[in-house]
């Protein structure tokens, strides 16, 4: 039988979680300072949500993240969680990149293939996570879907605008 972390270790462990996520979303977010001017003077489909609605949506995302990576940690010091937790670790690197790519340098061809690598990491990730606990793979499932919205988004853009960004 499993015996699970103390209160106060498991209590850090999610603070940790948490602070590591997010640190991975500031680096992105340093990129992103202008995103909300240059989205606006980009070519846009229909479907494409307003700027403001990003913000909020990813912050959600990344907090599921973060719960979910923690569960899979909960689950157990075995060697499919210690994978699962540094398959996490590295897609983190991706995710924050994706932003340095498109707003920072200003080449959608380069973030959609990150964005493309992303998603297959997250894909591996659900996997993963579901053979260390199953309420952590599922937490992912939004962060997926919306991967894949914005996998659609970068390509339209990308190709909208003739493969020329505004930075």
């Amino acid at each position: 039988m499993k015996s699970s972390p103390s209160w106060q270790r498991s209590v850090g462990a999610l603070a940790l979680f948490v602070m590591i996520t997010l640190a991975a979303a500031t680096v992105g977010a340093w990129a992103s300072q202008a995103s909300p001017q240059i989205y606006a003077a980009l070519t846009k489909p229909v479907w494409a949500p307003p700027a403001w609605l990003f913000g909020p949506v990813w912050s959600l995302l990344y907090l599921t993240m973060a719960l979910a990576a923690w569960l899979v940690w909960r689950s157990g010091p075995t060697a499919e969680s210690k994978r699962a937790i540094r398959l996490y670790s590295i897609h983190l690197i991706f995710q924050a990149l994706w932003s340095w790519l498109f707003f920072g340098i200003g080449r959608a061809d380069a973030a959609m293939l990150d964005i493309v690598v992303l998603w297959l990491m997250i894909a591996a990730m659900i996997h993963a996570f579901h053979r260390c606990h199953r309420l952590a793979s599922t937490l992912l499932i939004p962060y997926l879907l919306w991967v894949s919205f914005a996998a659609a988004l970068n390509a339209a853009l990308w190709g909208l605008n003739g493969g020329a960004l505004p930075r």
